[in-house]
């Protein structure tokens, strides 16, 4: 999926808009000679945007328009650093708008609905976000905001919500608590819009089956607009990408290599339109692939298969690469294992050795003994390395309202 003559022209008006700007970018393109592209082999040649450089042009240095154009600002969470501060115009709040209305409308909620928001406000970009699509398409938006899960499940209930958007991690919870109270019957749930994490098989099977409801994956990150840039259709044939707002491609990680449709690689978004802060060939780190050929409910826009990870989370053991995709497959094969986990890892000074510990939740009427051991083997047998397993009961380890921290790397401390 080349990039179109269309599109190329937009990237020249961003191009243009950047050099104008004077912004960090500016300096980086005029340095390399950069004015314009005109065939998809130039635009390839345009060097890639990385969340490093975003933190090196802190607080406001990939601003393209001038203070009075910018009505906002959000930010990535600075867990890993200095945070991402992004500026957005008006024309970018009203298009972000749009592109998630498109996503509620292909998930196929109506201003009928009544949508409970749970995930965070302020800098973040999820809970505004998911408002405004709410508001653009016409439906009830019900702005809660994470946490107090006691208010969550009254507002659930006596508001009847029938959407509910959620990182997986507080839809589990929420899915959890509902069946431990036995309030399945009370809730009028038909729709679940997750996003911010990936999630396995096993955790969406559980969460679909409790609360009732179709799920549908919502994608999207800070630096290009926030959640709500692609939903998967009904046909679950992967995530539509609003190509008229972006273009994707996908890169190998390593060599920087632009990958035919089909093959796995790491996800680059340029903003096509986006003022602000418009970015070209930002490098993700999200790891899928673009799924080739049109999709079979008619929809034109290009699809995005299931985020497998992202090439950063990646962690290392005895010379050996494993992704948290990896482990959570591993756990789907055995019997009564659930989708939660948490690995420890360390280094043992006395044999000079790395030691890896998963600890995994078990249900009650399958032997612990024995589950722990099928994943040992299976962890040894496909990752190539012998863990020390740990099998607790279910509900043990902890939940979250957010995203769930699951690789601890002791090794660093």
């Amino acid at each position: 999926m080349k990039i179109n003559a269309t599109q190329l022209s937009q990237v020249n008006r961003q191009i243009r808009r950047i050099l104008d700007s004077g912004n960090y970018y500016s300096q980086v393109y005029k340095k390399a000679g950069i004015t314009g592209v005109s065939t998809p082999e130039e635009f390839e040649k345009i060097p890639f945007t990385d969340k490093a450089d975003l933190r090196n042009a802190y607080p406001l240095g990939i601003q393209a328009v001038p203070d009075e154009q910018v009505v906002r600002i959000h930010s990535s969470s600075g867990t890993t650093g200095k945070p991402v501060i992004s500026p957005y115009t008006a024309k970018d709040v009203a298009d972000w708008a749009e592109m998630f209305a498109r996503c509620y409308e292909i998930a196929g909620i109506t201003p009928g609905d009544r949508i409970q928001i749970t995930p965070g406000y302020g800098l973040w970009t999820a809970g505004i976000g998911f408002q405004a699509g709410c508001e653009r398409l016409g439906a009830m938006a019900i702005p809660m905001g994470p946490g107090n899960t006691e208010k969550q499940l009254q507002m659930m209930i006596d508001l009847q919500s029938t959407v509910l958007c959620a990182t997986s991690s507080y839809a589990l919870l929420l899915a959890e608590e509902i069946n431990r109270r036995g309030l399945k019957d009370k809730i009028c749930l038909r729709k679940g819009i997750i996003g911010s994490e990936r999630w396995s098989d096993a955790k969406r099977n559980y969460i679909a089956r409790e609360l009732g409801i179709e799920l549908y994956d919502i994608y999207g990150l800070t630096e290009i607009y926030g959640p709500g840039i692609g939903i998967n259709c009904p046909d679950q044939t992967g995530m539509h990408i609003f190509d008229d707002f972006l273009y994707t491609e996908i890169i190998d990680p390593q060599t920087g290599e632009v990958l035919p449709d089909g093959e796995e690689g790491e996800i680059v978004i340029t903003t096509l339109v986006k003022e602000g802060a418009p970015l070209i060939r930002f490098r993700t780190h999200d790891l899928s692939r673009i799924i080739p050929g049109e999709c079979s409910c008619g929809r034109h826009f290009p699809r995005l298969d299931t985020i497998r990870g992202r090439s950063d989370d990646m962690f290392k053991v005895h010379g050996v690469n494993m992704f948290p995709s990896q482990v959570e497959e591993i756990l789907g094969l055995v019997d009564g294992i659930s989708s939660e986990y948490k690995i420890d890892i360390a280094h043992d000074e006395s044999t000079n050795r790395d030691i890896i510990m998963v600890t995994v939740e078990a249900e009650g009427r399958v032997n612990f003994q024995q589950a722990g051991e099928q994943v040992r083997q299976l962890f040894k047998s496909r990752m190539h390395v012998t863990p020390k397993v740990v099998v607790v009961s279910i509900n043990t380890l902890p939940r979250s309202e957010k995203k769930t921290r699951r690789v601890f790397d002791h090794r660093s401390e």
